[in-house]
């Protein structure tokens, strides 16, 4: 496995990120060929100098603005750009969710709409030189777990397009308290220590806050801040040999509420079209088995796990395609492997797969089982052959989304 671990205990901001990704051995052609394929060649400069902060030694990053480039583009301005752009599918999403998290955080700070959200804070070549570099230092990179440490939270004030400000800065406590992100309290050190865009990129890319159990460092990287502090100003970048990590790291936690009803006086064919419809319109799994009811009738218990988010929806197919005049429902919690959806290049061509992280750190491939009765019904293999050419071509998986 390959895992980062980021030590920002002193500080985080997106170009010390940017810096100590390039000392851990990111090329800088990593970082600019996303920016040329944006159309943003010529328009920045992009210098990484080897540098000290009171004695420790790291990378600086300085990034110029060469031509006009507009200071106060929208949130809308940046998804049109990214999304109209030749990048990967991958690079573009993990771009999106850091503009995305940041734009939500000044969206309520300010109390707009997001698509009106102007970046004021950031110029406008730093920010995407910023996100756009780190993110795809992350993609070059590709770990299977990276762990953040807390951030500092700093203290006094800073003086922004908004006049002087409080430290931590509005979007700062926003994006902390949305995400449930710790900030440290250090009261020793005045100033703003960690940025919205270097808290953005923490809760974007992060699979984990706090320190691991235990690790062996196989190569490391460190990025230096512009600010002078009363004591060292630097974040490293840890590419770990080994890891030990606690069970729950391996897991995500999620809310899945249950919908349940009782039925027993619809066919058996009117009871599948209506677990069709449930499937179809977002449930995560319908199940359903015999019950003996009052009178002695023989009916139906009917459950449908549901995402939160899906609930209003499902409350519909319920009443619409279904004859119970009542639903019940309740919110529960699960468990859940981190997974992600990509696909393996197979002598049967490309199968779309499922890679799953198991808690002792081991990766396993699964595909869904409408793609193995397509293989098998192109290629004339039985389902099982086709499950083992999958596992003979695991080495070829090509993830098409981050961990979730």
């Amino acid at each position: 496995m390959k895992n980062l671990f980021i030590d920002c205990s002193l500080g985080v901001s997106g170009d010390m990120l940017l810096a100590a990704l390039v000392d851990l051995g990111v090329p800088l052609e990593v970082i600019n060929k996303p920016l040329e394929l944006l159309g943003l060649e010529g328009f920045y400069s992009l210098r990484i100098d080897e540098s000290k902060s009171l004695g420790i030694r790291g990378l600086k990053a300085f990034v110029k603005e060469e031509s006009y480039c507009s200071k106060y583009r929208t949130w809308l301005d940046i998804r049109e750009l990214i999304e109209n752009s030749s990048l990967t599918k991958n690079l573009k999403e993990k771009i999106l969710k850091i503009f995305k998290l940041l734009a939500e955080a000044e969206a309520c700070v300010h109390g707009v709409n997001i698509d009106k959200v102007h970046f004021h804070e950031l110029s406008c070549i730093d920010s995407l030189v910023d996100i756009i570099g780190v993110c795809s230092s992350f993609h070059y990179l590709a770990p299977d777990f990276v762990f953040w440490d807390y951030p500092p939270a700093g203290s006094g004030v800073v003086e922004t397009f908004h006049g002087i400000l409080p430290v931590p800065v509005p979007a700062v406590l926003e994006l902390a308290k949305k995400h449930n992100v710790k900030l440290i309290s250090d009261e020793k050190t005045p100033g703003e220590l960690t940025t919205p865009t270097g808290l953005a990129l923490m809760i974007g890319l992060a699979d984990s806050f706090g320190k691991p159990d235990s690790f062996e460092i196989y190569s490391l990287g460190i990025g230096l801040g512009h600010r002078e502090l009363n004591r060292p100003n630097f974040l490293r970048v840890c590419l770990l040999k080994t890891l030990e990590c606690k069970f729950s790291d391996c897991l995500q936690w999620e809310d899945i509420a249950v919908q349940e009803s009782w039925i027993d006086d619809a066919s058996p064919e009117d009871l599948s079209f209506l677990i069709d419809r449930l499937r179809n319109s977002g449930a995560v799994e319908v199940i359903s088995q015999p019950i003996h009811m009052k009178k002695g009738r023989v009916g139906m218990s009917i459950k449908a796990l549901v995402k939160p988010k899906d609930l209003e929806k499902l409350r519909l197919v319920w009443f619409e395609f279904g004859s119970s005049l009542g639903v019940r429902e309740k919110i529960e919690g699960r468990w859940v492997l981190n997974r992600r959806r990509g696909s393996c290049l197979t002598k049967y061509g490309k199968i779309l797969v499922k890679q799953v992280r198991k808690p002792d750190g081991n990766l396993t491939l699964k595909a869904e089982h409408d793609e193995l009765c397509r293989i098998s019904l192109e290629k004339g293999v039985s389902l099982e052959v086709v499950r083992k050419e999958i596992i003979l071509s695991s080495d070829s998986f090509v993830e098409d989304e981050d961990w979730i």
